[in-house]
């Protein structure tokens, strides 16, 4: 992650949760991101099992609940910046892709192009596990085409994140190519 020097570094200790065997040590870094972002960065590590994980949680968010919707019409377009909390469903409607919340689901800051790039991973991982006459197969290489035309700014479409605890946000690049509902009390 680019950055400057972390303004902030604590370091804390506890069993593996594991290996029950190892020491955790939990590291929590503020990162001020160049273009006026904070970021909380927190690690885990175990000294024994090689355990690790990271959490990546901005300091600078829309704290509301709601919809938000990004019309991607041009390469440009694809440097907005995305931050999807583990209870933001994140769709791509034109290309029937979507991110489903959950219990397991991570926090991720990155942007479009690296919203794109995760779907490309994913589904090349699917169509490798395809033997070679599975009828899906075509459909599946057809997606991944559309998904690397929308990687170079060929293919307008929509990014839709939708967030119930407001904690996921959109900076987009173009404003006015962005739209957020605010959700009503009755809507959540």
């Amino acid at each position: 992650m680019q950055g400057n020097k972390p303004n902030d570094n604590e370091k804390y200790e506890y069993q593996c949760p594991s290996c029950k065997e190892g020491t955790i040590r939990l590291y929590k870094t503020v990162y001020n991101l160049p273009d006026g972002d904070k970021m909380l960065i927190i690690k885990f590590e175990c000294n024994k099992c090689n355990f690790r994980t990271n959490d990546v949680i901005p300091l600078t968010t829309r704290i509301e609940p709601g919809i938000m919707e990004l019309k991607v019409t041009s390469e440009k377009d694809l440097r907005s910046k995305i931050y999807r909390s583990p209870v933001g469903k994140l769709e791509i409607p034109e290309l029937g892709l979507e991110v489903q919340p959950g219990p397991s689901a991570e926090f991720y800051y990155t942007n479009i192009e690296g919203i794109l790039d995760r779907f490309k991973r994913a589904t090349s991982i699917y169509l490798n596990d395809l033997s070679e006459n599975d009828p899906e197969k075509e459909k599946i290489k057809d997606l991944l085409n559309k998904v690397e035309l929308a990687m170079k700014g060929k293919l307008n479409f929509t990014i839709r994140l939708i967030d119930i605890g407001g904690g996921s946000y959109i900076i987009p690049i173009d404003e006015t190519k962005f739209k957020f509902i605010k959700f009503n009390n009755k809507d959540s």
